[in-house]
């Protein structure tokens, strides 16, 4: 028997489709951070939103009011997420981007611009929210332990490709009519909204939402389509008992999971894993990305003092280079692992920004030249490590309960952080000069010590057994980075042994085979039974 399809394709063919989706999804948001950089300085521009004009405070708020959208869309899905599924989400934030681009591209000067093109800024930024904080969960549930970090990385290092796109087209764009310069390079993200959107509706649903709301057949034909696999062989029973397994060890079946499930500890640590996928988003912003990201023509201009062509040129030219180095994590990412990743993209954006305000100081051209070489490292130490990671690390690190929520809270993190960041940027160049720069170099020390005490490798681990690494924490009252040191890495048969060992199955009796049907869950008893698996379930969720 051939393994059923999804748009004609199963196996490797259908694994791709759906990255190829997800990664799509991340372009549109590289686009995103990028455009605004090319044209909020543009004259064009200033001329059809008049109070944008040599006002560094009305820059940052039309550049900085799309996180807020995008704020307002992770808060949609931390909200109603888990009920929604990862494909619907993902098909209606695509829409609603659409929907943001047609009201920014239609304002025109003879009624209230600013207004509208703010309007569509915050209606786009809804529908990115949406997207970011449903995309990296998705990948993550659809593939393979072997590929899950490269995927996803590919996902966050595409966001430097969009960039990249989003400022030659800006540069371009610049030469030609003044409607051009600012509506076409806007209404190009069009396209790739419909990208995302019109394959997500033939494509499969994530097999691990699936599960935790009870609909097996849909999730045994999702895992035989995604792996290639026949219905009913050995392969797809034993990733579907695994996932299972998982589901119940981290609380039961719930179609939504109740907020408080967030903050509670115990043997599943749900707190301190949302806490860790949250605190790499927010050191993501902090840290100054987009002060580099969005407005580095502006940084050129106000601080190294060169024109507005040479700053969008150049600008350009950091966009291949932050391209280049995106690459890098898809080769090293499972080699040199998660930890050290982070520890060496910090060092190398605090040593970027210790050049940049060092040749700030004397306030001369010569000198200002260095502080250009020190954007250029800046933006490829992030490209490599920072860029990524922050959208990798919750994905992972949270479990199969909580994964959508906790998602959700660090992509609420990013855009909380985000905003700020693009908010204050242009004030603190203009007020404070090199200061801004000293800032972020001191930022990006303080977080040496939080990553190295509190963030466990979680590279070329199964999902479930990241939740074994948290449950050996906590058994053996060790820190989480010792425990995932010494916890060997795991076949998918001795995943089950560790979870009892470590308290997240009561029982290891196990339905290798079907009898009568699927599994239930007796009220009375909590017993799961006549399906995948026959685990008898106490509490698995503690309080701290």
């Amino acid at each position: 028997m051939a393994p059923p399809t999804f748009m004609g394709l199963s196996g490797r063919p259908l694994s791709l489709a759906v990255s190829t989706v997800a990664t799509t999804g991340f372009v549109l948001f590289g686009y995103d951070q990028g455009v605004m950089s090319g044209i909020i300085t543009a004259p064009a521009f200033n001329n059809m939103f008049e109070a944008t004009r040599d006002n560094s405070t009305m820059q940052g708020t039309v550049t900085a009011i799309y996180e807020i959208g995008c704020l307002f869309g992770a808060m949609f899905i931390l909200g109603v997420g888990d009920l929604l599924g990862r494909r619907r989400a993902m098909i209606i934030g695509g829409i609603i981007m659409m929907c943001g681009v047609i009201i920014q591209i239609t304002s025109q000067a003879s009624a209230t611009p600013l207004a509208q093109f703010i309007v569509g800024r915050v209606v786009m930024g809804v529908g990115n929210g949406i997207n970011t904080s449903t995309i990296p969960t998705y990948q993550a549930e659809c593939s393979k332990t072997s590929n899950r970090g490269l995927l996803i990385c590919i996902e966050g290092g595409v966001i430097a490709f969009g960039t990249l796109v989003a400022y030659w087209i800006d540069y371009g764009a610049s030469f030609g009519p003044a409607d051009l310069t600012w509506r076409f390079p806007i209404a190009f993200q069009i396209v790739f909204a419909l990208i995302i959107s019109i394959p997500m509706i033939f494509l499969p649903e994530s097999p691990r939402w699936l599960l935790t709301h009870e609909r097996y057949e849909e999730a045994e034909r999702v895992i035989s389509a995604l792996r290639g696999y026949e219905i009913g062989s050995e392969e797809t029973n034993l990733e579907r008992d695994l996932i299972v397994d998982s589901i119940r060890a981290s609380g039961g079946f719930e179609k939504s999971t109740p907020m408080k499930v967030l903050f509670t500890n115990g043997k599943t640590q749900h707190f301190r894993r949302m806490l860790l996928g949250a605190s790499s988003q927010l050191m993501q912003q902090v840290g100054g990305c987009n002060a580099v990201i969005y407005f580095f023509p502006l940084l050129f201009e106000n601080s190294i003092k060169q024109s507005h062509n040479i700053s969008l040129l150049l600008g350009g030219v950091n966009m291949i280079v932050y391209s280049i180095f995106a690459t890098f994590s898809w080769f090293f990412i499972e080699r040199i692992g998660r930890r050290r990743l982070f520890l060496y993209g910090t060092l190398g954006q605090m040593l970027s920004m210790v050049i940049v305000f060092a040749c700030l100081i004397p306030d001369n051209p010569m000198a200002a030249r260095g502080a250009a070489v020190g954007l250029f490292t800046y933006i490829a130490a992030f490209g490599a490590t920072w860029l990524p990671l922050p959208w990798l690390y919750p994905a992972e690190i949270n479990p199969i309960k909580t994964r959508a929520k906790a998602n959700a809270v660090s992509t609420c993190t990013n855009w909380l952080f985000n905003f700020l960041i693009v908010m204050v940027t242009p004030i603190m160049v203009t007020n404070i000069g090199w200061g801004t720069y000293l800032f972020f170099a001191a930022v990006n020390a303080c977080f040496l010590p939080i990553i190295w005490f509190f963030y466990p490798e979680t590279a070329r681990r199964s999902l479930e057994e990241i939740d074994i690494i948290f449950a050996k924490g906590n058994a053996e009252n060790i820190s989480y980075v010792k425990a995932a040191e010494d916890l060997p890495f795991l076949q998918p048969e001795e995943i089950e042994e560790y979870a009892v060992r470590y308290g997240l199955l009561d029982t290891a009796q196990r339905a290798h085979e079907r009898v009568g049907g699927h599994a239930h869950v007796d009220p009375e008893k909590e017993q799961v039974s006549d399906g995948p698996t026959a685990v008898r379930s106490s509490d698995s969720v503690e309080t701290p």
